[in-house]
């Protein structure tokens, strides 16, 4: 009788340790190889995804990198957050920039 019962968490959705555990491992291996197609640095996938498991994210990483360099394929820019970021940081230092440009073309009258 607990056979029977034990087959039937499956269909609960109670997840085994070990399917889990795979589970885990394949996220971390993903985001690994996607941080370095988009060629970030190992230690900012790291930062980045703090809950992954360092050791998957690595494999993924370095898998990924192997790939690339045997199949000559470049890196892919960056789209997200990351960018968004330095797209805010941008402005302020082209309104830096804006004073001094505008300086040297000024009207002679």
């Amino acid at each position: 009788m607990l056979p029977l019962a034990i087959a039937g968490c499956d269909q609960l959705g109670i997840e085994s340790a070990s399917a889990v555990a795979a589970k885990k491992d394949a996220d971390g291996r993903a985001i690994g190889a996607a941080c370095r197609h988009a060629g970030r640095a190992i230690e900012d996938c790291f930062g980045m995804n703090k809950k992954a498991d360092k050791a998957a994210v690595f494999a993924g990483w370095k898998e990924m990198n192997d790939y690339m360099r045997e199949n000559n394929i470049e890196v892919v820019a960056p789209q997200g957050a990351a960018t968004a970021v330095a797209k805010d940081a941008a402005p302020e230092d082209a309104k830096d920039d804006a004073p001094a440009a505008d300086a040297g073309h000024k009207k002679h009258s």
